[in-house]
């Protein structure tokens, strides 16, 4: 199996809550990548990261070996991107408790001037309720996104979705799961149909817990947010939508 295809498969367990196969498989790939793409290995210690910390247990070995590669790459004479792998060795830094690791890596980055011009990918909003879009868009718009498409029902999500997929472009899609038209499931379940490899954010009034959530997030999604939401909260639900992303390509 290739490393597209594991990957693939792990996101799929992680999507179905199935944290220990997930984490055993991408803990797997981080390995076995380690010593020919350490950007990669990282990311994906990163997730294995993500799955420990699912079923409430510590992460702190893969955020050790991620903040190391992250290191590693930035010292290469062959890195794109110095900047954003001392960015990123510095926020593991700071998860480790490690600050003063952390402040040198983060000082280390604000020397480099980043030449490139970041291309955020464009959001999609499926959502009712205007007060919760245009929170929405505030929130991504301060993260640096700037393509964004509103839709009040599910119906005009799935056009404007499929628009979307026509042109080629690989959108972010917050979803809210109560529609007027038709229950988030369902939409979720239209769209990764269409798109398997897209990312989903699911924005709910409902717990976690609840059937509807549970069966909702079994269709495929990759991050589910109860509202009220954070900044924050949102940031890294956009972080896990990027790095599932990043990886399938």
């Amino acid at each position: 199996m290739d490393l597209k295809t594991s990957c693939e498969v792990a996101l799929t367990h992680l999507k179905n809550k199935q944290f220990i196969t997930a984490h055993n498989l991408f803990l797997n790939q981080a390995e076995s990548v380690k010593k020919t793409d350490q950007l990669k290995s990282s990311l994906l210690y990163m997730l294995a990261s993500e799955c420990k910390s699912r079923q409430g247990k510590e992460s702190k070995d893969e955020i050790a070996q991620a903040a190391e590669l992250f290191l590693d790459y930035s010292k290469s004479k062959n890195s794109k991107n110095i900047r954003g792998a001392l960015l990123c060795a510095s926020k593991c830094f700071l998860n480790l408790g490690e600050f003063d690791k952390a402040k040198t890596s983060y000082q280390k980055a604000k020397t480099i001037f980043s030449s490139t011009v970041e291309n955020y990918r464009p959001i999609v909003i499926i959502d009712d309720s205007k007060a919760i879009a245009m929170k929405l868009q505030s929130f991504v718009e301060k993260l640096g996104y700037r393509e964004i498409f509103i839709f009040a029902n599910g119906k005009t999500g799935l056009t404007g979705c499929e628009e979307l997929f026509s042109e080629n472009k690989q959108p972010i899609v917050f979803l809210d799961m109560d529609l007027p038209d038709f229950d988030g499931d369902v939409i979720s379940t239209k769209l990764l149909n269409k798109k398997t490899d897209l990312q989903i954010i699911i924005i709910t009034a409902d717990e976690k817990t609840t059937r509807r959530v549970n069966k909702t997030i079994s269709s495929g999604v990759i991050a589910f947010i109860q509202k009220p939401f954070t900044l924050d909260e949102i940031k890294k639900a956009v972080d896990i939508a990027e790095s599932e992303y990043s990886l399938l390509q």
